[in-house]
């Protein structure tokens, strides 16, 4: 395990810290880059911020493991690029490594193949001759993967692309001719295509062909893989798998992974597996907007935007000026809110009509933006005493002169605030903003404290406005004062646009307060901005951010649906029957001016079945949120295909809760090609590496029997384990385990009978109010075998991985629960259901603690350490010889003990209370030298050194 910073927490101690899967000691991690098995050793390189926690500053980070399993983080392999002056002029994203055997590319010797890395260069504005531009490059290293030089030669494939990255580089060989050669796979990411190319040594490529789009085309595509596999483990019925990620648009929403299966000849892969979607289901159209008008709907343009944006005065034909390409529209025409970019906003309503049907479809793109009750289409203020003059004081008058009591950077130059820059929405033209508050932009630290005011009888309410970043440590926050006394914060939503928040103060009235706004954080989205404090009897009403399409009866909002932050088109269904008989009207809402703001939409009909989601019908890696960017090991042994991804998604990646770093990796998965009524279809199943850590002797099983209506909590705990279940929902209407819980909260698992569907639920899993995306229920479609499902579910502190149907479905979440929760329990809704085998297993940990459950209540007693070598023990003659450790008697256990040499693990035993006290390590083809070993003793209560040993091999 890597040594601890001196400047951080243990690793081990932090709240969240993953135990099975790996996470970098400190900072920001992203994509898995460079995978690849290299000489018993299994590479991982991976994007990696090396000063934040946020994504920033790429460089590849680099951990290196013997089982697939245990992880040591190695130094930083290529950083990020500078010039002379000092600054970032290329980042370093994402790519892959291969081991080249027969040094085509020059770097190494035949006798010592070099490994290479082939990344994309992302030149930044700084670049002198390539910036915004993205190229592929090299980087080799001639000693295993642990020095890095960059090609001089850079970039060795240029397409004048800003989006052309993430090169996935294998070796093919023609099975007809024997021709061998380089295949890189690569993406244009704005365009949904994979790009092919290939090379003889890997500086000079030539174009194959190009796939896509195709399936899922949301969002963008990104790291991109393509490999063979065995149908049912039949060498002589290869297919080839294309995998395509991309980000958002996924099933679940948000970053996913799909893939292709099909053929590839050395020059195009053609796929078996793409689904046509231009067919329309069953039912009648009511709005097509396929006659260049919009039949009848009342249209709302703002006034004063160029293109009369959003909408026009007729439906679009497709895609518009500016926009990715839209698809998954039928017809001529569709309504599309892009005119004027995402900036203008507006509404559409159609005439009335009276619902007959039991459904209503309809097509829906665009941003995902909801429609939340409540919320108003304006910015308008709340009734009340407006406080401070909403900071609109005379030219030349400063907060300072106004009472303020301004502390750090906000003084040194008062004259900047109250601010007349920054942020939208704000009301009037002056606002306080702590990015242009002081002289350091974001990096000001320091407060704003407003003088005294009384908080009357009948004002219930403070409301406010407020944008800039978010945080939840109390670094960053708008704050009330009272007798000098914290009573109430609230911090930005990490976006320039300001909206309404308030605070309830009625327990307040009579007394007197202070606002402050608190700034003490650094770094991006490190400062807030705020403006128009009022005092009154009423909340301020949210301003809607919506991009949105809904049911209106009676002037309600009775159905809604939003995009998927994707410029396709996707069927979705309302059920209707409740409102048979009833007038009703479709609206449709542009409120957002930003990112994805805007909506599209199309074939809006009347049906009597629900149209089944297109994007249902793709093949997807998982249908969880938290698994992307994934690809696989190059070089495997034994021909195992052998993926990994990153467990985050970027609707929040930026903002999980974590400590000193951000995100981790998913366990590793087997992958193989398995026969369905689809055509071969790939099934994942953990490597079974992981199997070691199982504490099979700890682990508790229930018997079969029913599942009383409700919930109960089951006699055993644990919050890294495994769960193997079989339920029968029975005439249930739900069924589940839930884990990670307590009396609070929990992260249910369960099946919907009634939907037919496997679910992970996190909305009450603890902390999830730190994005509005997070809190998800993320389901899939899995049919009952013989009326039961079974699930295989990998628990580790802050996420869970489920695995159903052998390994052909998986949903992969992360979950931050309230610290302490561990327990573990059976749910019902509903009589009927049962449970006919439950087995949860404790494990041990993989990464920074290890010991699983073993009760202990103080470290491991000390060990003997011993050597068999030569004679008497003399000098080791020929490097075959067995170190001997024998722990310690006592009350404290000893439950892993590690072998360490050179600061690196090079054995590990992990024992149970029947274990022989005797541990072996045999040592094989020692080289001649001195070898200083020391001994890891560890227990669930610490870590005890447990000595050294230096043995002695005779030259």
């Amino acid at each position: 395990m890597p040594a601890m910073a001196d400047d951080g927490p243990d690793p081990a101690s932090e709240q969240y810290r993953p135990y099975l899967h790996f996470s970098p000691e400190r900072n920001w991690m992203n994509d898995p880059n460079g995978l690849v098995y290299d000489d018993g050793t299994w590479h991982l390189f991976f994007q990696h911020n090396p000063s934040g926690t946020r994504w920033g500053n790429m460089s590849w980070g680099h951990a290196t493991s013997t089982d697939l399993v245990h992880w040591e983080e190695q130094p930083i392999a290529i950083r990020q690029g500078f010039d002379d002056e000092g600054r970032a002029v290329e980042d370093i994203f994402s790519g892959s490594v291969v081991v080249d055997e027969q040094n085509t590319s020059g770097f190494g010797t035949a006798e010592n193949p070099p490994m290479v890395a082939i990344y994309t260069s992302a030149y930044t504005p700084a670049h002198p001759t390539l910036a915004g531009k993205q190229a592929q490059s090299l980087a080799y290293s001639t000693d295993g993967g642990t020095t890095w030089t960059k090609y001089a030669g850079n970039p060795v494939l240029d397409r004048g692309s800003a989006n052309f990255r993430d090169p996935k580089v294998f070796r093919y060989t023609n099975p007809a001719t024997g021709e061998s050669y380089w295949v890189m796979v690569a993406v244009e990411a704005l365009q949904y295509q994979v790009v092919l190319y290939r090379s003889d040594d890997l500086k000079t490529w030539t174009h194959l062909s190009d796939f896509g789009p195709a399936n899922a085309t949301g969002g963008i595509w990104e790291c991109p893989d393509l490999f063979p596999l065995a149908v049912d483990g039949d060498p002589a019925n290869t297919k080839w798998v294309l995998v395509v990620n991309l980000n958002p648009g996924s099933v679940a929403g948000g970053s996913g992974g799909q893939y292709f299966v099909g053929d590839f000849d050395g020059t195009t892969f053609t796929s078996e597996s793409t689904v046509a979607d231009d067919a329309l289901p069953a039912g009648d159209v009511f709005a097509g907007f396929d006659d260049g008008t919009y039949g009848g709907w009342s249209v709302a343009n703002e006034p004063g935007n160029r293109l009369n944006g959003p909408w026009t005065d007729a439906p679009a034909a497709g895609t518009l000026a500016g926009q990715n390409p839209v698809s998954g529209f039928v017809g001529a025409g569709l309504v599309n809110g892009f005119t004027d970019g995402d900036w203008p906003v507006g509404s559409m309503e159609s005439a009335t009509f009276t619902i007959g049907r039991p459904y209503l479809n309809l097509l829906v793109g665009g941003g995902n933006h909801p429609h939340v009750d409540g919320t108003q289409l304006g910015n308008e203020a709340p009734a009340g005493r407006l406080l401070f003059d909403g900071f609109e004081l005379p030219d030349g008058t400063t907060l300072a002169d106004a009472g303020w009591a301004i502390t750090g950077d906000f003084a040194t130059e008062p004259w900047r605030n109250p601010s007349t820059a920054g942020g939208d929405y704000y009301l009037g033209r002056k606002r306080v903003n702590t990015w242009e508050g002081g002289p350091k932009g974001d990096d000001n630290l320091g407060d704003l404290t407003s003088p005294s005011f009384t908080i009357r009888s009948g004002e219930d309410h403070l409301s406010f406005l407020v944008g800039g970043g978010k945080r939840f440590n109390g670094t960053l926050e708008v704050r009330l004062l009272v007798d000098g006394e914290v009573v109430r914060t609230a911090t930005g939503p990490e976006a320039g646009q300001l909206n309404w928040q308030s605070w309830d103060v009625s327990e307040f009235a009579g007394r007197d307060a202070r606002f402050q706004v608190h700034d003490d954080a650094t770094g991006g989205w490190g400062h807030l901005t705020v403006d128009h404090l009022v005092l009154g009897a009423e909340p301020a009403q949210a301003r809607s951010e919506e991009t949105s399409v809904s049911l209106v009866v009676d002037g309600e909002v009775v159905r809604t649906a939003t995009g998927r932050n994707s410029e396709n088109l996707d069927w979705v269904s309302w059920d209707v029957v409740e409102y048979a008989g009833r007038e009703a009207s479709v609206r449709i809402v542009d409120n957002n001016r930003f990112g994805w703001g805007h909506v599209l939409v199309d074939q809006v009909m009347f049906a009597d079945a629900p149209a089944a989601p297109r994007i249902e019908g793709y093949d997807w890696l998982d249908w969880g949120r938290d698994y992307y960017a994934t690809v696989s090991f190059a070089n495997a042994p034994d021909g195992r295909r052998v993926m990994l991804g990153w467990m985050n998604d970027w609707d929040y990646a930026n903002d999980i809760p974590t400590g000193t770093w951000r995100s981790a990796m998913a366990l590793p998965r087997d992958v193989s090609l398995v026969t369905t009524s689809k055509g071969p279809r790939l099934a994942q199943h953990v490597v079974p590496e992981f199997a070691q850590l199982e504490q099979r002797d700890l682990a508790w099983s229930d018997v079969a029997r029913p599942i009383a209506p409700g919930s109960e909590t089951l006699p055993v705990t644990g919050d890294v384990v495994r769960i193997d279940a079989v339920l029968r929902p029975g005439d249930a209407d739900a069924v589940g385990i839930s884990v990670l819980g307590d009396d609070a909260a929990a992260t249910r698992i369960g099946y919907d009978a009634a939907s037919g569907r496997l679910f992970v639920d996190r909305r009450d899993s603890g902390s999830t109010a730190f994005h509005p995306s997070f809190a998800s229920l993320d389901d899939a479609p899995v049919p009952l075998v013989d009326g039961r499902i079974a699930i295989t579910a990998f628990v580790d502190r802050a996420s869970v991985e489920v695995f159903t149907a052998d390994g052909r479905t998986t949903i992969t979440d992360q979950a931050f629960p309230n610290a302490g929760a561990d327990a573990i329990g059976l749910w019902a809704e509903g009589a009927g259901a049962s449970v006919e085998s439950l087995t949860v297993t404790p494990l041990h940990g993989a990464m920074y603690r290890e010991a699983g459950i073993d009760g202990a209540k103080a470290a491991p007693p000390a060990a003997e350490v011993t050597a068999l070598t030569g004679p008497r023990r003399g000098p080791d003659a020929d490097g075959d010889y067995v170190i001997k450790v024998k722990v310690g008697k006592g009350a404290a256990p000893t439950t892993v003990v590690r072998l360490v040499e050179h600061g690196s693990v090079i054995g590990r035993v992990y024992r149970s209370a029947s274990s022989d006290r005797v541990v072996a390590f045999p040592i094989t083809d020692a080289v001649p030298g001195e070898h200083r070993y020391t001994v890891e003793l560890e227990n669930s209560a610490g870590t005890t050194d447990g000595g050294t040993l230096v043995v002695r091999v005779a030259g």
